[in-house]
This record gives structure tokens, sequence and C-alpha cells, in this order.
């Protein structure tokens, strides 16, 4: 293959796993990242209109949303026989630009990568109770090897910390339910329809289900229903590392992909609960169950979804033209 060709073929595999970056998680599924396709590079931006000004002033949310799309990036082009290398945060005077990604050709696919490309395109929210099956000392142990892979580390909490966790995540909830700039944030997010963004009606409980840590309060009902179900066999995890700035963020983004993706092969079901990291207050909390030893990112509920009930619907995507830039290349051609 001619290095012409090569390159070519090299641009094209950066266009088509921006676009599959597309599938990953984030925060009120405001997907705030924009890609831009360079001959010999794949850059990710963020987008500032999609970052949540009163629930995530610092940005921390945003860049680990952000960092969950960098991952599926790194997995789609290792998927399909490239060997990427990123540079995080690399230019200071650019501080929207998170990542550049280079690659070089490698012999033959990557099958572990190519199921983890499948996962993407399955893994949802599930916000209803989990069933009564419990989650396996062996797959909690997979996920969170895959979260310290990449550079973060999850912290399964036990019984009594989970009632810690629970009175914590009320108390957030009781926070910003009192904060009108959080409500209406909150309720602008929940009410786009046909927007390629936020969180539709049939994503979000029809009414409160049966949770030992409550989950976030949206507002308003949702048509999602959830049965009867208590999600007593469910388990919660931190996410976290040992600091508290942005690229410790992107990489625990990198990290949530990756435990989510491999949960979604083993078959359970992951709901982020940020709520309780967005208040000052019960971020210390969390703090103080991890013995002072990191900075919380985000917690993670696990649990094997209910099999008799069908689950909720995925939420919508942007267009890939609206997120990922591939003017560079064209202009070349």
């Amino acid at each position: 293959m001619s290095h012409e060709t090569t390159a070519r073929s090299l641009t094209t595999a950066y266009a088509e796993a921006a676009a599959t970056a597309g599938y990953a998680p984030s925060v009120h599924n405001t997907q705030p990242w924009r890609w831009r396709v360079l001959p010999d590079a794949l850059e990710l931006r963020t987008v500032a209109d999609r970052q949540l000004a009163a629930t995530d002033p610092e940005g921390r949310l945003l860049t680990l949303s952000c960092g969950t799309a960098l991952h599926h990036a790194r997995v789609a082009l290792t998927a399909e026989g490239w060997t990427p290398a990123v540079e995080r945060l690399p230019d200071p005077a650019e501080p929207e630009l998170l990542a550049r990604i280079t690659g070089s050709r490698r012999d033959g696919v990557d099958p572990e990568a190519m199921r983890l490309v499948q996962c993407m395109q399955v893994r949802h929210t599930d916000r209803r109770p989990v069933s009564d099956e419990p989650v396996s000392t062996a797959t909690l142990d997979e996920i969170t090897r895959a979260a310290s892979d990449q550079g973060a580390q999850l912290q399964v909490l036990d019984g009594g910390q989970m009632l810690e966790l629970a009175a914590a995540a009320g108390h957030a909830g009781a926070v910003e339910a009192d904060d009108p700039r959080l409500r209406e944030e909150l309720a602008y997010w929940t009410s786009r329809t046909d927007t390629g963004t936020g969180l539709p009606p049939e994503v979000l409980p029809e009414q409160a289900p049966q949770t030992t840590v409550p989950g976030r309060d949206f507002g308003r009902a949702g048509s999602l229903p959830i049965g009867p179900g208590h999600d007593r066999a469910a388990v919660y995890a931190i996410l976290f590392g040992d600091a508290d700035e942005p690229d410790s963020w992107l990489k625990a983004g990198e990290a949530l992909s990756a435990a989510w993706l491999t949960a979604t092969r083993l078959g359970v079901s992951v709901v982020p609960l940020s709520g309780v990291v967005e208040v000052d207050g019960t971020r210390q909390t969390l703090r103080r169950l991890l013995a002072g030893l990191g900075f919380p990112y985000l917690v993670l509920r696990l649990g094997h979804a209910d099999p008799a009930h069908t689950g909720p619907a995925h939420t919508p995507r942007l267009a890939t033209a609206q997120v990922v830039d591939t003017s560079a290349v064209r202009d070349r051609s």
C-alpha cells in the first residue's frame, strides 16, 4: 500500500471513528464534543454551548463526557487495525482542545475492540430498578479492571457506605431542587424534541423508582414504565482518581467508557449518578467514603436489568455532520 493510499485510509478511519464516538454517553445527553478530521490527526474539542453552566461550571462533567467519546473513538480505530496515539490537552493556549489522536497501521484487526464497538451500539441508560440477580464478584472485578486500565479507579461500596451514599444523594437532590437556575437548566435538557440532544420522556421514569440510593429528580414525569421492583441487588461504585484537574476528568471519562462497554458486554446495566458530585458538600462526603485517597468524579449503579420488561429507548444523537468537521480533508481533495 502506497504512502498516499495509507494516509487516505487513515483519514477515512479518523472520520469513521469520530462518527462512532457519537454513541458515547454524556451528562443529560448533551454530547458536548466536536471532532476535526485532519490529514494526519483527529482532534477533539469541547462545545461551550452544550456545557451545563449552572450544574457544571468547572466543566468537570463536560470534560468527563468528552472523555467517553475519546475512548469510543480510540476503540473504533483499534477495531479497524489502527494503533492510536493520544496527546491529551496538547495546547495550553487552546483549553477547548482536549485531545489529538494520531495513529499508524498495524497488522490485523482487534476482535475484542470489535466486540466493544458492537456494545457501543446497544449500550444505553436504563433507570428502572434492576432485577434480583446479583452481580458476581468476577464480573465486578472485570468492570473495575477496565476502568483502571484507563487511568481511573472504581471503588465498590459496602452496605454501610451505600447508606451514606443514599443520604448524600438525597441531600444533593434537595439542594438542587431548591436552586432555580439548576431547575431551569434541567428543564431545558429534558424538554428538547427533534434536536438530537437531551433526555426525551421515553427514557425518564413515569414515577420515582423504588431504590436504595435515590436517582435524580428530573422535575417532570417521563413515560418509562418502571414496574414494582426494588433494586436491592444493585451495586454502587465511585469512579475516582488521584487529581481533580481537566486531564484527570478526561481520563475518568475514558475509564467510564471502558467500564460501561465492558459491563454491557457482560450483561450489566449501568446508571451514572452525577447529582451527588455536583454539590460541593456531598462531593466531600464521597471523598470521605474514599478515605481521602482520591477525588470522586461520578457514582455508578450496576445491576442486571429486569429481563421481563422491555428496556427504554436509546437517547437521540446529533447528526454526524454536526459533530464531525471534515472540511480540512475535503479541501485537499
